[in-house]
């Protein structure tokens, strides 16, 4: 019988990091309490990331450069997703130039909307792309504003170079409201922390980790690393407790990012492959109106596996921020005064959109036939020898290497994150394009410099609840 398991994983983190005592300062007059939680930095996204654009980084780095051309199915999960009613994980696809023929689904309404996703990924015969991704709100002043975080993990699931099998999975399933949003709502309603600790995890996680195990065929002494996500602290050391297991608990991912919600735990399981040895066993739990528990194997794939970033890799890549109210503006806190230069209409013809999708999703750019030029947006005809556009070869520029041809930083357009950084970006394979640069240090950007290409969100049509989602431009190194 074929293997069939995880084939390659990868992550991302937002760059954008703030120390916990900084928030914990701004609400000292209301709530002095909070300084005794303020302990590290977590993540943030920035104005124009969401959980659309976090999955299609995480994918990147999980694919490492071969594409989306295998991929039969792709599965999002995320209880922050931008749109009700217009599928999130189509969007990703489009980005990452999947094919048509690709099966696309959404998954919401439970923090363990990863791990089920992961689960029925694996007990299919069809390769696919599991992605979950999630930036949860809090309220100013609460303790889940300090121990929220965000970010994104992927999982390609086939039978090709499996580095991870699955051994044995159970799941549970039981109404218990540990915290809630209602729809419509932007924040959680949470309720007490230590009855959810008693009455939540210690009596629903053993149940079906006790079911996981039998369907393994494995004891828990068989197990070398416990993997259980929690906004609560402490809680997956108290199940482990309880368990009686003698493993590694996995690192909670605490510093430098935060509860990641439902990508937290599929974020867990990729930081603990990172490390994982051939052999070891990885008991993964998901919680949320119940749980999963799933018992992973490492296979001898697993040393040449690493991704290019990782968990590891984007937690170090950190741009930190002094400013509280920076955060508040992009995650819709406080409303700024921006002046006359932002009133203006963000529509989007849906129309053109459609039209330019084979441009725009992808990054792709037009290759000459007759000489070689590459050029972004295609014409009509070619830049320099004037061929018509149906010679054309498509080129991504998504993976190109480029630096900084020239660049400015501009104080007086309207920008939610100012300055806007723009510039020339030039490509390796000869393209030039102009581009915003985005996660731009206070030193700024210097000619040369190099650069890689992020999705993101361009434009917001606030009016209508839009987002028109390009590519920009980063330092390869933040800074």
């Amino acid at each position: 019988m074929t293997e069939f398991g995880i084939t390659a994983f990868g992550a991302y983190i937002p760059r954008l990091r703030i120390e916990r005592a900084i928030i914990a300062e701004a609400h000292r007059w209301a709530m002095p309490g909070l300084r005794a939680q303020a302990k590290g930095s977590r993540a943030f996204t920035s104005w124009d990331e969401d959980a659309i654009t976090m999955a299609v980084e995480a994918a990147r780095d999980a694919l490492g450069g071969k594409g989306a051309a295998g991929i039969g199915a792709l599965r999002l999960a995320s209880t922050t997703m931008p749109y009700a009613d217009l599928q999130n994980a189509a969007i990703v696809a489009g980005a990452l130039g999947a094919a048509t023929e690709t099966a696309s689904s959404d998954a919401s309404g439970s923090q363990r909307a990863g791990t089920s996703m992961l689960l029925q990924a694996l007990r299919s015969t069809q390769a696919s792309l599991v992605v979950a991704s999630d930036a949860p709100k809090a309220k100013p002043g609460s303790s889940q504003e300090l121990s929220f975080g965000a970010g994104a993990a992927a999982f390609s699931v086939g039978s090709k170079g499996v580095i991870a099998k699955l051994l044995g999975a159970a799941s549970v399933t039981k109404v218990f409201t540990d915290h809630f949003r209602a729809a419509g709502a932007e924040n959680d309603y949470v309720w007490e922390e230590r009855w959810v600790r008693d009455e939540g995890y210690a009596r629903i996680v053993p149940a079906a980790v006790t079911a996981a195990l039998a369907d393994a065929g494995i004891g828990l002494s068989d197990v070398q690393h416990f993997v259980m996500p929690s906004y609560l602290r402490g809680a997956a050391d108290a199940v482990a407790k309880k368990l009686q297991f003698t493993g590694t608990v996995a690192c909670g991912l605490d510093d430098g990012m935060g509860y990641a919600g439902a990508a937290h735990a599929l974020l867990m399981l990729a930081h603990t492959l990172e490390k994982a040895k051939p052999g070891e066993r990885i008991l993964l739990v998901g919680f949320g109106q119940g749980a999963d528990a799933l018992v992973f194997e490492a296979t001898d794939e697993i040393g040449a596996a690493r991704p290019a970033r990782g968990v590891s890799g984007a937690i170090a890549d950190g741009l930190a921020t002094d400013s509280y109210l920076r955060l508040l503006s992009f995650q819709d806190g406080i409303d700024l005064e921006w002046g006359m230069r932002a009133e203006k209409s963000g529509k989007t013809p849906l129309t053109e959109q459609n039209r330019s999708a084979g441009q725009m999703e992808a990054f792709v750019a037009g290759k000459c036939s007759d000489c070689g030029t590459i050029q972004f947006p295609q014409l009509q005809f070619c830049v320099n020898c004037h061929a018509p556009a149906a010679s054309f070869e498509g080129v991504s520029l998504v993976e190109q290497p480029a630096r900084v041809l020239t660049s400015t930083a501009d104080w007086l357009s309207y920008h939610p994150a100012p300055p806007l950084h723009v510039g020339f970006a030039q490509f390796d394979n000869g393209a030039r394009v102009l581009m915003e640069m985005v996660d731009v240090g206070e030193h700024g950007v210097e000619a040369g410099q190099p650069l890689r290409m992020v999705y993101r969100i361009k434009e917001i049509d606030r009016q209508r609840g839009y987002n028109r989602y390009f590519w920009k431009s980063t330092p390869i190194a933040a800074g």
